[in-house]
C-alpha cells in the first residue's frame, strides 16, 4: 500500500514539473508551490514527525499488551495503564509524568518500556522520539560528571524542543552516580516552560534493580504467611520501596531531590517471578519465534533456571532473563 501510494504521489510530481513549463510566471509560481506541498507530504509519509500519524495512544493495545505479555506483575500493569492512560488522555497536565521502575533482573522492568513506547509511538523503540540512555554507557566516569550534567540537560532540551511528546528512558539508575539526575530536576517540576521549553508533555521512565531486596522480602512475607501473591497491593510496597531507593547509596536516585520533592509519580514495584511465571515467558518466546508453544520443553527451560530460597525454589534469582538462551540449548 506505501509503495502504491509512493508510486502515485511520484507520478503526480513528474506531472506538475512537465505542466509548470506550460504556464505564465504566475501559475508556474502556483505549481512549484503545489509540487513543493507535494514533496513535503511524500517525505512525511515516509519519514517520522511530531505529529498525530506517528504519535497516538491506543489505551486498548497498552492494556492487551499488559495483560497477555507481562507475566506476574499485577500491580505494575494497573499502574502503568492508569498512569499513561491518564497522562496520554490530559492535554494540559501540569507537569511531565515520572514513573520509577524497580524490581530484580529479568522481572520486566525494560519489556514494559518497550510496550510503553509501543502504545504511544508507530515506531515504538524504534521512535526517534524514544531516548534510551544506560548508566554505565553514557555516564561511565565519575570524574566527568559535570560534563554529564550539561550534555544531560542539552539532550532533553534539544530533544523536547523538537517533539513536546518525547520520552525518555534511563537504565541502570541504580548504577548512575548520585547527584547526576538532579540535574535535569527543573524539566520535571511543575513549571509552565523552562528557558523557553515546556517539558509537561513528556515521559520520563527510570528503571532500576534497586528497592528490589524490599519488594522480595514483601513477597517472601506474603508466600511465608500462604498468602496469595495476587492480595499484595501497591500500598503493601510503595512506602518501603521509595525508603529503601532514597537511602540506598548505589543508586542514582540516593537522597535525589527529584524523591524529595515528591516529582516521582508513581514507585512501580516489579516482583520477584515464580516457576509458573517462568514458564509463561517460556511459552511466549517460542511464539514470539514462531513455534508452537511445546509444555514439555517450557517445563525444561523453566526448571533449569535458579531459584531461591534455595530448599522451597519459590523465586526465579534472574526472572525470565536467560529464556532466550535457555531455548536455544532445548529447541
Amino acid at each position: 500500500m506505501k509503495s502504491a501510494h509512493v508510486g502515485l504521489w511520484l507520478h503526480v510530481l513528474s506531472t506538475t514539473a512537465v505542466l509548470v513549463s506550460a504556464f505564465d510566471p504566475f501559475t508556474t509560481t502556483v505549481l512549484v508551490g503545489v509540487g513543493a506541498a507535494l514533496s513535503r507530504s511524500i517525505y512525511n509519509y515516509l519519514h517520522e514527525n511530531c505529529d498525530h500519524k506517528w504519535i497516538a495512544f491506543n489505551a486498548t493495545g497498552l492494556e492487551a499488551s499488559l495483560q497477555t505479555k507481562l507475566f506476574g506483575q499485577h500491580i505494575a500493569s494497573h499502574i502503568i495503564l492508569k498512569a499513561v492512560s491518564g497522562f496520554m488522555s490530559n492535554d494540559n497536565p501540569k507537569k511531565p509524568l515520572v514513573l520509577s521502575l524497580h524490581g530484580w533482573t529479568g522481572t520486566g522492568k525494560n519489556y514494559v518500556s518497550s510496550l510503553i513506547a509501543e502504545s504511544i509511538y508507530k515506531e515504538g523503540m524504534d521512535s526517534k522520539f524514544v531516548h534510551v540512555f544506560t548508566s554505565e554507557l553514557h555516564f561511565p566516569h565519575a570524574s566527568q560528571m559535570d560534563t554529564y550534567k550539561t550534555q544531560l540537560q542539552q539532550w532533553i532540551k534539544g530533544n523536547v524542543s523538537s517533539c513536546a511528546q518525547s520520552m525518555f528512558i534511563f537504565d541502570e539508575m541504580d548504577k548512575m552516580h548520585p547527584g547526576l539526575i538532579d540535574s535535569i530536576k527543573p524539566y520535571l517540576d511543575y513549571y509552565d516552560k523552562v528557558d523557553g521549553v515546556s517539558y509537561r508533555k513528556a515521559i520520563f521512565i527510570f528503571l532500576s534493580n534497586a528497592g528490589g531486596e524490599s519488594i522480595i522480602q514483601t513477597a517472601l512475607d506474603f508466600w511465608n504467611a500462604g498468602r496469595d501473591r495476587d492480595e499484595m497491593e501497591l500500598k503493601d510496597l510503595e512506602t518501603s520501596l521509595s525508603l529503601s531507593v532514597f537511602n540506598n547509596k548505589r543508586s542514582g536516585l540516593w537522597h535525589t531531590s527529584l524523591i524529595d520533592k515528591n516529582l516521582v509519580d508513581f514507585f512501580v514495584p516489579f516482583l520477584p517471578l515464580e516457576y509458573r511465571h517462568v514458564l509463561q515467558c517460556a511459552k511466549a518466546a517460542m511464539e514470539a519465534r514462531g513455534l508452537k508453544p511445546d509444555p514439555a520443553v517450557a517445563d525444561k527451560v523453566a526448571r533449569d533456571l535458579v531459584y531461591f530460597p534455595k530448599s522451597e525454589r519459590v523465586f526465579s534469582v534472574k526472572g525470565c532473563k536467560t529464556i532466550e538462551s535457555k531455548l536455544d540449548f532445548y529447541t
